[in-house]
């Protein structure tokens, strides 16, 4: 008898009437609302703007899921044109099937796009929205949960997930639970980030960068543990090797840059200062219109009581 263990959901979707309601969709979209959260706090207190990170994620995030699901299109090609599979289902993304590589390649290119419009540097923003994509993908892991994926090896560990379903192909049974595992991987990335931005005062993209490497240093022995089905490049999984790469990019970036350009950047957003200064002025003359419209009254209702008084002496 197993005395532990994490149960999984007898099912992924809940169906509202006709509108079927998925917790895969759920947890992308919690996550993503919690990145522009955080990094909206995190810009504005570099000197941004309010609203800013929310209208470049407008541009980041469509972006982002459609090069997550081009990324896993492509590299698990064969559950989508094989023999016997219906090449339509590339196009459900709801059902799952997201590449993290892909999502951050196609979304920076977005982030591009948005920050160009808006006349602010991409390394900037993407520092501010690093630690808050770390806890996107903690959440979005969760998605993996509700559809029964990606899991470890058999294992009889008092945290095993308890697979349950047996459809494409899965054996029910107790498994390492990587989504679990890369979930709270990625909230110690986003508390590193923030800890490592606070004491070193990172800019220019390096925020980013450590966020980048310290993921891909997780995702690296999480991926070994994994069973599901995936391509190999001399014996070792695809997004083992991705993550190597990725890796050795983003400390590459990262010792770069800190030679090149030290500190933070004075300002992250032109013309933030003058708005917020504008505003400040505005308050203070209202405060001082008030005031003297105050004082106005004032004395016109002390004269009013001096002449009643005058009048009432001649009485």
């Amino acid at each position: 008898m197993e005395l532990a263990y994490i149960p999984s959901p007898s099912r992924g979707v809940i169906h509202l009437g006709p509108i079927p309601l998925r917790g895969y969709a759920f947890c992308i979209i919690i996550g993503v609302f919690v990145a522009v959260w955080l990094g909206n706090k995190r810009w504005i207190a570099r000197g941004g703007r309010v609203g800013t990170v929310a209208d470049i994620a407008v541009w980041a995030v469509p972006f982002g899921l459609l090069g997550g699901r081009l990324y896993h299109v492509i590299t698990d090609y064969e559950l989508y044109f094989s023999e016997g599979r219906d090449w339509v289902d590339a196009f459900k993304i709801w059902e799952g099937g997201l590449g993290i590589w892909g999502a951050i390649a196609l979304g920076a290119v977005g982030a591009w796009i948005g920050c160009r419009r808006r006349g602010i540097p991409l390394p900037a923003w993407a520092d501010a929205l690093a630690p808050g994509i770390a806890l996107a993908q903690a959440i979005g892991r969760w998605g993996n949960w509700f559809n029964q994926e990606l899991y470890g090896k058999p294992t009889d560990l008092p945290w095993a997930l308890h697979i349950t379903s047996s459809t494409d192909g899965r054996v029910p049974g107790y498994y390492h639970p990587t989504f679990l595992y890369e979930s709270l991987w990625c909230v110690g990335v986003a508390l590193l980030v923030i800890w490592a931005d606070r004491r070193f005062k990172l800019g220019h993209g390096r925020a980013f960068a450590l966020y980048v490497a310290a993921y891909c240093t997780g995702r690296g022995w999480i991926e070994y543990m994994r069973i599901d089905d995936a391509h190999h490049i001399l014996g070792v999984r695809l997004n083992v090797w991705t993550a190597i790469v990725v890796f050795v990019l983003a400390v590459t970036y990262f010792v770069l840059s800190a030679k090149k350009r030290p500190g933070r950047e004075e300002v992250v957003e032109p013309g933030a200062d003058a708005v917020d200064g504008e505003a400040e002025e505005g308050e203070k003359a209202d405060g001082v219109e008030k005031s003297e419209a105050g004082s106005g009254e004032a004395e016109a209702e002390s004269r009013e009581v001096t002449d009643e008084a005058e009048s009432a002496k001649k009485t």
